[in-house]
């Protein structure tokens, strides 16, 4: 956020305005390590915090839209708890720090609804355990954050909460499944959130509106309470989601993931500590990347283009070893394909019998010469359990190809998706919806190839802010690691935070 500066050139009303929004601003943008680091000092308190937090959604959250469910009263019940505790001498990771959390995750005495009219009074009975493991960690809970019908969208609107509008530009979106979390970042309301993510659910909103977030590694972090409402809160084993952090700095990523990393203890019958290994490098000039900025199914337009460019330059620039091209890379096509199966076989799981049935019939009369990803989808959506099998069997080959990249390399760079935030578009058919690539117009869903790109095979994958574009919205690529390396892309999303700068509040 940008202010005159000179205050004294302001007229007195808006002066006082200014001077009322700067007293809002103090503590709004902080990065969570540095809210922690000044709690522990005793320069401020979580009441404090929370009361600006509050105040900072009061004012700016009617326009944004991000903040669908407040907690406000338990907030500050809980900031006061904080700051009790602390005074015992107590101290942990996230205690006393305004956070949100996706809509999507259960909270008790909070409605879950994942945007869908009918469960708009759904009441969970207990907490998702990352919430627990939030409240664990001492953090203060805000509310929950905006999210589209039944989390299946870019974008994130729904007829119980209406639109979240980007920050940076409110004709457009801010992202989905995750963007009211990435968009209350944006805007200051609360240092964390937690999200999750199947097709760029985190990746998306972060790059849209220039904040952080981390796809952790298939299986990382214990997904339970993060299920469609009315659903038994189990132990399951996802195919391709995950859930996971977002933030407005690179370390603050590190610090979330480290309290939501871990098994579901229900699988285990206790607690346990899972020790990730550490990056394999902590200087830039250490690291091998391989950066990628073209896809064979559709085009990078400009802007993202030049974001990939900027990171390239920046590690070429740091000594880092920086390579375009190998014949190590899995087939792009093929991973987009696999993935756009897989991805769709299990979004249609719970369809009436009688719509499977009408896609059985309209995927029996594709041509066999059919490979688009409009085909790809269509035949996912109707795949056989042998079907499935014969999918996952490919994917395993790709898992083993990457392995042996990450051999060579410890990093990829590429796009999240191919344009910064696109104009609101709520045309209820989503396939026939268009994504406009440079002045081309493509199909809406052919832009979940890069995120397919580490959610396929499992990788972990860290989004960060790489510039602006020509219109000044933010630009994000992500960074791609080996399977359970998660603190490799954490650590080279540090230094290129250091190198090309990180988060910069909407102007």
């Amino acid at each position: 956020m940008t202010f005159p500066a000179n205050a004294g050139d302001l007229c007195e009303p808006e002066r006082l305005r200014h001077a009322v929004r700067v007293k809002i601003m103090e503590w709004n943008f902080q990065a969570a390590e540095e809210l922690a680091a000044a709690l522990r000092a005793g320069e401020v308190t979580s009441a404090k915090l929370t009361d600006e937090a509050i105040a900072r959604i009061e004012q700016d959250d009617k326009v944004i839209n991000a903040i669908c469910v407040p907690d406000l009263d338990r907030a500050r019940a809980a900031a006061r708890g904080a700051d009790q505790a602390r005074a015992r001498g107590e101290d942990r990771p996230l205690l006393g720090i305004p956070v949100t959390v996706k809509e999507s995750y259960d909270i008790a005495g909070l409605p879950t609804t994942w945007g869908m009219p009918q469960y708009r009074s759904y009441m969970p009975a207990e907490d998702a355990v990352q919430v627990s493991r939030l409240k664990a960690a001492g953090a203060v809970v805000l509310g929950k954050t905006n999210v589209p019908l039944g989390l299946q969208d870019l974008q994130s609107f729904n007829e119980i909460y209406g639109t979240t509008n980007n920050p940076w530009d409110h004709a457009r979106t801010s992202g989905g499944s995750s963007g009211g979390s990435a968009a209350a970042l944006a805007s200051g309301f609360g240092a964390l959130s937690i999200g999750s993510d199947i097709g760029g659910s985190l990746r998306t909103p972060a790059h849209f509106c220039g904040v952080y977030a981390h796809k952790p590694t298939l299986g990382l972090a214990a997904n339970r309470g993060m299920v469609p409402p009315a659903t038994p809160a189990l132990p399951v084993d996802l195919d391709l989601a995950v859930v996971g952090p977002m933030a407005r700095t690179a370390r603050d990523l590190t610090l979330l993931l480290d309290v939501m990393a871990g098994p579901d203890p229900l699988t285990l019958g206790v607690a346990y500590d899972l020790t990730l290994p550490p990056a394999r490098h902590q200087r830039l000039s250490d690291f091998r990347v391989l950066v990628l900025e073209e896809h064979p199914l559709i085009p990078t337009g400009s802007a993202v283009r030049a974001g990939v460019n900027r990171v390239a330059d920046a590690l070429a620039d740091g000594g880092a070893h920086v390579e375009r091209h190998t014949p190590l890379l899995p087939d792009q096509a093929e991973a987009a394909t696999l993935y756009t199966q897989l991805l769709f076989s299990g979004s249609i799981a719970r369809f009436p019998v009688e719509a499977y049935e009408q896609l059985r019939t309209r995927a029996a009369g594709l041509s066999a010469d059919d490979q688009s990803l409009d085909a790809a989808r269509l035949r996912g959506m109707v795949f056989s359990h042998r079907d499935w099998m014969e999918a996952n069997n490919r994917r395993e080959l790709h898992r083993h190809s990457w392995r042996q990249l990450f051999a060579e390399f410890d990093a990829v760079v590429c796009p999240i998706t191919p344009t910064p935030a696109f104009p609101h578009d709520h045309n209820p058919d989503l396939l026939e919806r268009r994504i406009d690539i440079d002045g081309v117009e493509y199909p809406y869903f052919d832009q979940l190839v890069w995120a397919g790109l580490a959610t396929m095979p499992g990788l972990p994958a860290t989004a960060i802010p790489a510039g602006r574009s020509p219109e000044g919205l933010p630009v994000g690529v992500q960074l791609i690691g080996p399977m359970f390396e998660d603190r490799t892309p954490l650590r080279l999303a540090e230094l290129l935070e250091q190198k090309i700068g990180g988060f910069q509040a909407p102007n």
